[in-house]
């Protein structure tokens, strides 16, 4: 097996499939239980998972009851005291309060939580902002656990919950934890304060000091067992089984047209998916938040139980999202689920339904189909995938506790699903699946401690080679290679790291601290095409170490991945693992990558066919810099400031200062001169879209604006940055802002023009002489035993930034107090025509987007070192 280049030790090993998750903000969450933050090369932020009472469902009045099957699995889950985790899933990007992503969590026991980082309080604990498990007990005590026809409805018999704890069965043969049964006494069933299986009490919370738990212990009704209702056993099975959550899985956002709903507000949210033990699937909508903050959580997110869905007729354990591409119309989303009954369905869903939605009975999702019928074989992972080229062409891979792979293929405009082929591809249960290379490569892990790889060629599933020669980032730990299973694994949002979960053989536990770890392989120059033998356009010999043909997929994938970004503006912008591909090769053959990225340029850029020189490059770039899209423009710019530039510190990239003086290399030049062109181009489309918006507002008072809705400031600095660049900016530019001269700011916003600024440390007057940063005038005017007081200026705005903390941009070290609109993200180039006066409507629904102008990636709040940061290597 090929070795990683990089591992991180766990101090808990994992039990459950799919521990392992790789989110949008470039953060990788582990299930392992409880963590200990105290080891040096540990994770720097953790959820301590505590243990719960259970919920106060019933009493069983029959003590022979207490002997029957169907709760012999319950009596066995509850002597499992220890606290784990069973499925965690990662929020899309925008979710959380500072716009990242929050974190589903679901226990052992059952319960799911929301989670969000710790931005504003300086701590590695995350904070619990929602408990799932509590909304949805309350919702079903409402309606009584739709028990209205008890005789007709789901009961978990004996035989469905051997089928649903064969899965554990197979994914816990490693743990050496004990089951214990409960005996059933007349003390604890005749009413005496002695705690039974059954006659449950309240449950008395997790004893967390944050806010939501605080609120949820109050929402919790305070029961004694005389008030609690009398119910059969199986009553007390149907009912634990609504409430024992399995497995979660988030959506991509969706968004309704404002123009079915009144303005803007709440109109964006995602899914969250939680399956459970009785074959139900509760569908939970959580909005958006209205505005972005760094300096506070703010109020927790709007959550509202859509309904329950009846997926299956026993265990939920896999779950999987889609969002199909549409045209104007609403738009649809896919659910795939997997149960351990064995079968595996695909529901379809509108969003329009799904806002509306909120009854909290029967969600709005249409079965499209049962790809898989019922069958004596579990389920235990799903990994989709949808090919660039093919839109509206699924490829479902599903793996299963016996170690076979399934393969589809599901065209959904059509409506044909085909099986491509299956593949007994591991000896014990598959615990991990993950397409990468859109879609050209699947990946597996096993309980059996295998990772092996695939390609689909046609509709046959080929075993390929993992790539074994790795770009030479050395380990940051000195981790031993004893493992004896993996336990799931997941794919970098550039396709080109593969991050695994494996624990170590259990002799060796009670000698070493750690329990497992996270490796994470190289995939960049992994073997696509086992037909065709490709020769690479260079000289092999320059490169040495490296054969041709991996060379060559490394060039190609690293192309791919690069032009994946280019062209899809709603997918974040996180290409760490492309920068760090690109510096590990920058280190040891850098010729390669330049050979790359001028190749890369030459096609996206300068659409020629052959690869030009730099000097070319740079002659055709500033030539039509005003029709590349502002995404293709902050792609530019980080692989230029972050591997080409890499050398050179922040402010000296930012600097308009010539750079020949002090780096003699004429490349060097070059690359500085595009990436300031590049990002003069975006702030020009910055102050034109501010422009826009003063001038759509003519001479009318501003009204109020909803908080999540964008508003320009910093007209006074935009204007004195225009007219100190006349001869080097836009016409279209110079007649907007000429036009907007003639407005009485002060009447359209007040505080949105202040064209004299003050030092915020002492008082003087601050000239602008440059957007980037500000000196004082403190020494003229009279303050002669002080030296001038250097300020950062609004990446944005261009106004001077306050002392309250600001977003920062890991990437180009900016900050920023004010946040640039939507509409900069997805401009196709710059505008050919002035906007007229009747454009604000244009701007009235324009959101703010907590993203650098000029680099696309995610505004942060600037953290210590010691606590988590999403890091851009």
């Amino acid at each position: 097996m090929t070795s990683s280049f990089q591992a991180a030790a766990l101090v808990a090993a994992p039990l459950y499939p799919n521990a392992v998750v790789w989110s949008d903000e470039n953060l990788i969450a582990v299930a392992s239980g409880h963590l200990n933050p105290a080891l040096p090369y540990g994770p720097r932020g953790l959820i301590t998972i505590r243990t719960n009472d259970p919920y106060p469902i019933g009493l069983i009045p029959n003590r022979q009851d207490l002997l029957t099957a169907c709760l012999l699995p319950i009596s066995l889950s509850r002597d499992c005291t220890t606290p784990c985790v069973r499925s965690i899933s990662w929020s899309p990007l925008g979710m959380a309060p500072n716009s990242g992503c929050l974190l589903a969590v679901c226990t052992l026991d059952g319960r799911v939580k929301l989670y969000c980082p710790p931005f504003c309080d300086f701590r590695a604990e995350w904070i619990e902002i929602m408990d799932i498990s509590d909304m949805l007990y309350n919702h079903l005590t409402n309606i009584n656990f739709g028990e209205s026809d008890i005789s007709n409805s789901l009961q978990l018999s004996n035989e469905q919950a051997i089928a649903g704890e064969s899965l554990n069965d197979h994914t816990n043969t490693g743990s050496k934890r004990e089951h214990k049964r409960r005996k059933a006494s007349a003390t604890g069933y005749n009413g005496s304060k002695t705690k039974t299986s059954w006659d449950l009490v309240p449950c008395s919370g997790n004893n967390s000091d944050t806010a939501a738990e605080s609120k949820s212990k109050k929402k919790r009704p305070q029961t004694s067992n005389d008030t609690l209702p009398q119910i059969t056993a199986k009553q007390y099975a149907f009912r634990s089984s609504m409430l024992h959550s399995v497995v979660v899985a988030w959506s991509p956002v969706l968004r309704v047209s404002s123009k079915s709903q009144n303005g803007p507000k709440n109109n964006r949210y995602s899914i969250l998916a939680v399956g459970g033990k009785s074959g139900k699937i509760s569908i939970w909508r959580v909005h958006v938040p209205q505005c972005y903050s760094i300096e506070q959580r703010g109020s927790p997110p709007t959550v509202d139980l859509v309904g329950l869905l009846d997926g299956h007729t026993s265990w939920v354990t896999a779950m999987s999202w889609y969002l199909l591409p549409c045209d104007g119309s609403p738009q649809q989303i896919l659910l795939v689920t997997g149960s351990s009954d064995g079968s595996v369905k695909i529901w379809m869903a509108q969003s329009e339904e799904l806002l509306r939605s909120s009854d909290g009975k029967s969600a709005p999702f249409s079965l499209l189909k049962e790809v898989i019928p019922v069958n004596i074989i579990p389920v235990s992972v799903l990994s989709d995938v949808v090919p660039s080229d093919s839109p509206h062409k699924m490829l479902l891979a599903i793996g299963k506790g016996s170690g076979s792979i399934e393969i589809w293929k599901c065209d959904v405009s059509g409506s044909k699903f085909d099986k491509a082929d299956s593949h007994d591809a591991h000896s014990q249960v598959v615990t991990g699946l993950a397409w990468a290379l859109n879609g050209h490569c699947l990946y597996s892990t096993s309980l059996d401690n295998f990772v092996r790889s695939w390609i689909l060629r046609g509709n046959s599933l080929v075993e390929v080679t993992l790539p074994s020669n790795t770009p030479g980032l050395r380990s940051s730990t000195d981790l031993p290679d004893n493992f004896i299973s993996s336990v799931g694994m997941a794919v970098s949002p550039g396709n080109l790291v593969l991050a695994m979960v494996r624990s170590y053989d259990h002799a060796m536990l009670d000698q070493m601290v750690q329990k497992a770890a996270v490796e994470f392989l190289w995939i960049g120059g992994q073997l696509l095409d086992t037909s065709s033998e490709n020769s690479p356009e260079f000289d092999i010999k320059d490169f040495p170490g490296f054969s041709g043909t991996e060379l060559v997929y490394w060039e190609s994938n690293i192309l791919q991945s690069l032009q994946q970004y280019e062209y899809q503006d709603n997918k974040p912008l996180v290409i760490w693992d492309i920068v760090a591909a690109l510096l590990a090769f920058k280190q040891s053959i850098p010729k390669f990558i330049e050979n790359i990225l001028l190749k890369w340029l030459s096609v996206s850029y300068c659409k020629s066919t052959h690869t030009l020189s730099a000097e070319n490059i740079l002659s055709n770039l500033l030539k039509n810099l005003s029709k590349i899209s502002s995404r293709q423009l902050q792609i530019l710019n980080i692989i230029c400031r972050r591997v080409l530039l890499s050398e050179l510190k922040s402010d000296q990239s930012n600097s308009n200062k010539a750079v020949v003086g002090e780096f003699k290399e004429k490349q060097t030049s070059i690359w500085k001169e595009l990436v300031l062109s590049s990002e003069k181009e975006l702030r020009e489309r910055l102050v034109w879209l501010s422009f826009s918006f003063y001038n759509g507002r003519g001479c009318r008072p501003a009204s109020q604006s909803s908080e999540q809705c964008w508003h320009p400031v910093g007209l006074a600095q935009m204007e004195q940055w225009v007219a100190s660049n006349s001869d080097n900016v836009h016409e279209q530019l110079k007649v907007l802002a000429s036009t907007v001269q003639t407005l009485d700011k002060r009447k359209i916003f007040s505080s949105s023009y202040v064209p004299e600024e003050q030092c915020s440390l002492c008082s003087a007057s601050v000239p602008f002489n440059s957007p980037e940063v500000a000196f004082c005038q403190g020494s003229a005017e009279g303050k002669k035993d002080r030296e001038a007081c250097k300020l950062e200026r609004c990446a944005f705005s261009m106004q001077i930034c306050p002392m309250s903390p600001l977003w920062f941009c890991k990437c180009c070290s900016r900050r920023a107090f004010k946040l640039p609109p939507e509409t900069l993200f997805t401009m196709l180039g710059f505008p050919s025509n002035s906007v007229s006066a009747s454009a604000e409507s244009q701007f009235r629904e324009i959101l703010s987007k907590p993203l650098c102008p000029f680099c696309g990636v995610l505004l942060q709040r600037l953290q210590p070192e010691f606590l988590l940061s999403a890091s851009p290597v």
